[in-house]
């Protein structure tokens, strides 16, 4: 069962992004919902924030998704922190790349809200990382 009061940061450069997901979060009960524009606010979060999950889009100023994929996984505190990475990019090299950098899962937009729900049921309900199946 999924723990609706976990804490999720969406990370992404456009307001009508974080605005869409948050909106699809709160449409399948989850409340704890925090923001980031980029990468770099999201890294300033993480330190003073207990998170729970992160959804970070890939292409971003400052610090992209993969910047802050790196991050989160070369940091102890957060290196099993599921991590679900939103993209417009299906090209299956950036795949490889995401699973390389050890990313939980992948989705590439424009999504749906069933699919949303089902990668993050996904991640939740996988005992293994993404990059260790």
């Amino acid at each position: 069962m999924v723990n609706k009061q976990m804490s999720i940061l969406v990370v992404d450069d456009l307001a009508s992004m974080r605005m869409q997901v948050r909106g699809l979060l709160g449409q399948m009960g989850f409340k704890n919902i925090t923001e980031a524009r980029d990468g770099k606010e999201a890294i300033t979060l993480l330190d003073r924030t207990e998170i729970d999950f992160v959804i970070s889009d890939w292409n971003m100023p400052e610090i992209d998704g993969m910047g802050l994929l790196h991050y989160v996984r070369n940091h102890e505190m957060y290196e099993k922190l599921p991590f679900l990475m939103v993209t417009g990019q299906s090209d299956k090299n950036n795949v490889i790349e995401a699973v390389r950098a050890k990313v939980s899962n992948y989705i590439v937009k424009p999504f749906t809200p069933d699919t949303l729900e089902m990668k993050i049921r996904a991640v939740l309900r996988s005992t293994e990382p993404l990059w260790e199946k």
